[in-house]
């Protein structure tokens, strides 16, 4: 880009190139900004969690602030499981709402028994 300026009644010519301080200053404010703009608008990431689902409690599985968040996963998980050992492939989501519930329910009054055992003695599942 080309300007021309008039200085004491002469002309100078300037070439803005983007490489030049004035260029440069502009391609470092875009950086910043580009930058500032990715780490405010990043969605937060989330650390990678493992479980033994043999070993969560009802306690846990209620309560405790890492695991209970991810309560309705864990309840899908387990569903799949003891669903995958009678091989039956079809979820009634109305079922399974009514089965969350009484686990629930039955964890409340047994919070030391492991979620899996709770599922079993609940919903009578293996008897």
């Amino acid at each position: 880009m080309s300007l021309k300026c008039q200085f004491r009644n002469k002309y100078i010519a300037a070439n803005f190139d983007l490489f030049e301080p004035p260029g440069l200053v502009r391609l470092g404010l875009l950086a910043c900004l580009l930058l500032t703009s990715a780490l405010l608008f990043a969605p937060t990431a989330r650390a990678q969690m493992t479980l033994d689902v043999a070993k969560i409690t009802c306690r846990q599985y209620l309560f405790d602030k890492t695991i209970s968040p991810e309560a309705p996963r864990i309840a899908m998980w387990v569903s799949g499981f003891f669903n995958g050992r009678r091989n039956n492939t079809v979820i009634d989501i109305g079922t399974l709402r009514k089965n969350v519930d009484k686990v629930e329910d039955y964890c409340r009054l047994n919070l030391d028994m492991t979620i899996l055992d709770a599922v079993k003695n609940a919903l009578g599942i293996d008897k």
